[in-house]
């Protein structure tokens, strides 16, 4: 049975959706922090407290990993772009677990296993 054909091929499908959906969704609020550390945005502000509320769950594993960059007001936050980084090699582990489990067909498997072999 090919993939095409396999019951389990749309919730891979679906779930590799997810991760990335999950994973854009994180990307952009750690990018809206490292932004309005950036610009040395007013942490009282109402908008800037929230992302910076919702992004710490996100930046605090990584928050001591760098020392802060700070030049006249403005901060650049390496351990958000760390942190970047890190939930994107991340998505890619999980991705990669999910297709293991796609279905593949035995001269396929064999193909792919004698091109493993020759490299």
């Amino acid at each position: 049975m090919d993939s095409f054909n396999s019951p389990t091929t749309r919730p891979l499908y679906r779930g590799t959706q997810i991760v990335w959906y999950i994973l854009g969704f994180i990307e952009v609020l750690l990018a809206f922090r490292f932004v309005l550390k950036l610009l040395g945005a007013n942490p009282a502000a109402g908008f800037t407290s929230f992302i910076y509320g919702v992004t710490y769950i996100f930046a605090a594993p990584f928050l001591n990993v760098f020392r802060i960059t700070q030049v006249a007001g403005s901060i650049f936050e390496w351990t958000t772009l760390l942190a970047m980084f890190v939930y994107l090699v991340l998505a890619f582990g999980i991705i990669k677990l999910f297709l293991m489990g796609k279905t593949v067909s035995t001269p396929e498997a064999a193909a792919k296993l004698n091109a493993q072999e020759n490299n």
